[in-house]
This record gives structure tokens, C-alpha cells and sequence, in this order.
């Protein structure tokens, strides 16, 4: 285990984040036998002691998104870098990411990309509740040399990488390392609501206050455009894209992320962590791990799950993009007409599915400033 920065000292507020250092620590751990890491922001390393009087009330806990674009555009990029002609074809893929192909692209389910977020939430709660993203089981690569925590009271999962063992792997996690007095808002990004929601339905004893639904790919995702494009890629032939991470894997760390921030250029900002954490994606195992993944997301979440939204509809807050290509407007139009009483919002501010890659400081504004009235009845 390691501490990124030191805990703050006295009140703050939103504003601190900039003045003084937002209490950071990361955890690389073992649950359910497979690697996962952890960013939990705020002075509290640990809710599971339910004798201990300073547990705070509430917990934000982020689940994260997989889709698979942002691997396979830095896995184009090394192609280019691997082929004779590698100037021409540079040039080639430079078009089309100014000419709009960026975005579409999206991020893996890795913690590192909502560093910032995660910061930007808990100032803007004012330091009183905790902030935790828990990555999908596999999908990082431990610093080599760091401490790895045993999870050794809990089982193995059978399939901790597909989907289903992904929605066991954050229930064991809460059940594992969160007190069941401690409330809980549930703040999931694309694939990540899908699993929220089957969370909520698997584990209704789960003390829920609200959870936020961000970009949902919780239906028909092999029929979105970008499904469409992406499913016969990963489910039949994603192994040929192990070979050109594999030979990436051995350039050095400053052309590693030299290759990202040129993947990532078509974009006019962009968050630096985003960088850093992309450097996982340079790993086998984890892209292996990720893939798999994204394969069964595009053959499993087919029909929305409405007997559970309609039983929790008073904790949802659902937000669909305008220009999303993983989860289209059309889908919005329809879950609008089918629960006309949710909460289900529009984006009107042109964010993109991947919104940590360059709006996590806007994004967790705006969801603090829609829980303000949950937050003033606790």
C-alpha cells in the first residue's frame, strides 16, 4: 500500500483543491483472487470497523466504465509506428482524429482515470464524505515492488474477468472492506451503471441513498453505432491485437507515453493522470483481461433491465449524452417515455462518453450540485 499526498489540515472547501493537497491514498489489492486498485479520497483508509465512532455516514463509491475504443485507437497508433511506411501512415490517422474520430473514444475501467474526478468531488462535498473508485478486477498492472494486499476471507470467483464477476467483484469488495451501517452513493460511468444496477438488484440489503448513472450502456449495445463497428472486432478477432501490445510493451516508458499523448491528440485538453494511467494499456494481461470484458458486454446487456429501474427509480439519476455512440439519444427518448417520473437527464453541454478524459472538474460539479437536497436530509 502507498499514500499519495498527505491528509489536509483545518476546513476546506471546493476551492482548497488548488491551495492545498486533497488526501489521496491507493491501495493495490487481491479481491476475489484478481488484481485491483483503489483511490480512496479523504483521511478514511478504513470503513470496515463498525466499532469505530469516526465512520462517516456516506460513501461515494465510483464504478467504472469499459468500453473499448481509447485501446484499440493506441493500438493503431503502434501499428503505425511498427510499419515500414510509419510516416505516411501517421499522417493518416492524425485526419481523422482532428477530423472528429476522438470522439468516440472512451476509456478502460481503470481507477487512475478518475483521479482528478475523485478530487473534484470530494472538495466540492467540502472533505465531510469519503471518495472511492474501485478499477474492474484485472484491469491494472501493480507498480512493480509495491505491497499487494491478500484478500485471503474471500473465495475466488470462477470468471472474475467477465461480466457477471465483475458485479461479484464490487459486491465482495463493499462486503469485504465497508461497514453495512455506512450509506452508500453509487456513482457509475457507462458499463459501470449496467453492473450498479444488477449490484442494487443482487444485493437489495445494500443501504443505497442514490446512484448516477453516467453515459448507461445498460442495453442493446452490439445495436449502438459504435457497437455495431466494434463487436466483430472483439468477439472474434481481438486476439490479433495482443501481438502489437505485446512488442509496445518493450519500448521505454517516455515513448509509452509519448504514443498515448499522440493517440490523444485530437483532443484540446487533456488530464494528465489520463496519460499516466494509460501506460497500463502497454500491458498484455491487463488489455487480455479488458477485451474479454468488452466481448461480453457487447453479447450480454441486450434488454434493459426495467423490473429494477422501476423498483429503485426513486434513487436513479440517469445522464445520456447528446453525441454518445455507445448509448445513442434514441435510447434516451425511449427510457424517458417508459418512466416518464425518473430522473433522467440530457446532457446539454456536449460532454463526451469519456468525460475523465477532459471534464471530471464539470462533471463532478454538476452532481454535487444535484444531491444537494439527499445531502441536507442526512
Amino acid at each position: 500500500m502507498r499514500s499519495v499526498g498527505e491528509p489536509a489540515k483545518g476546513e476546506a472547501n471546493m476551492k482548497s483543491m488548488s491551495e492545498e493537497p486533497v488526501p489521496l491514498h491507493e491501495e493495490f489489492i487481491y479481491c476475489c483472487g484478481a488484481a485491483t486498485h483503489v483511490l480512496k479520497c479523504g483521511p478514511w483508509k478504513d470503513l470496515s470497523k463498525d466499532e469505530s465512532k469516526n465512520l462517516p455516514r456516506l460513501l461515494f463509491m465510483i464504478i467504472p466504465v469499459y468500453v473499448a475504443k481509447f485501446p484499440l485507437t493506441l493500438n493503431e497508433a503502434g501499428f503505425c509506428l511498427l510499419r515500414t511506411d510509419s510516416s505516411l501512415c501517421l499522417k493518416q490517422l492524425e485526419c481523422r482524429m482532428c477530423s472528429g474520430a476522438q470522439s468516440h473514444l472512451s476509456n478502460p475501467g481503470l481507477a487512475g482515470y478518475y483521479r482528478t474526478f475523485i478530487q473534484a468531488l470530494y472538495c466540492g462535498l467540502n472533505q465531510q464524505y469519503p471518495v472511492w473508485v474501485v478499477s474492474h478486477a484485472g484491469h491494472c498492472k501493480p507498480p512493480s515492488g509495491m505491497e499487494m494486499i491478500e484478500d485471503t476471507d474471500i473465495k475466488e470467483l470462477e470468471d472474475v474477468f467477465g461480466l457477471n464477476g465483475q458485479v461479484e467483484h464490487k459486491l465482495n469488495f463493499l462486503k469485504k472492506n465497508v461497514s453495512k451501517d455506512i450509506k452508500l452513493v453509487l456513482i457509475a460511468h457507462s458499463i459501470g451503471c449496467y453492473i450498479t444496477l444488477e449490484m442494487m438488484k443482487r444485493a437489495s440489503e445494500l443501504q443505497v441513498l442514490r446512484s448516477v448513472l453516467l453515459f448507461p450502456t445498460i442495453e442493446r449495445m452490439a445495436q449502438s453505432p459504435q457497437g455495431k463497428l466494434m463487436t466483430p472486432l472483439l468477439c472474434k478477432l481481438r486476439y490479433i491485437l495482443y501481438m502489437p501490445v505485446y512488442l509496445l510493451s518493450f519500448l521505454p516508458e517516455g515513448a509509452k507515453a509519448s504514443l498515448v499523448r499522440f493517440a490523444l491528440r485530437g483532443m484540446k485538453t487533456c488530464d494528465e493522470s489520463s496519460i499516466i494511467t494509460s501506460l497500463n494499456l502497454f500491458s498484455v494481461d491487463c488489455i487480455a483481461n479488458i477485451l474479454y470484458m468488452a466481448s461480453q458486454e457487447m453479447m450480454k446487456v441486450v434488454e434493459r433491465d426495467s423490473t429494477t429501474i422501476k423498483q429503485n427509480l426513486k434513487k436513479l439519476i440517469f445522464y445520456y449524452g447528446t453525441g454518445d455512440s455507445w448509448c445513442p439519444q434514441h435510447y434516451y427518448d425511449e427510457i424517458k417515455m417508459d418512466f416518464p417520473d425518473g430522473d433522467i437527464r440530457l446532457c446539454e453541454k456536449g460532454l463526451r462518453h469519456a468525460f475523465v478524459l477532459d471534464a471530471s472538474k464539470e462533471m463532478a460539479a454538476m452532481i454535487t450540485d444535484w444531491l444537494q437536497d439527499d445531502l441536507t436530509k442526512l
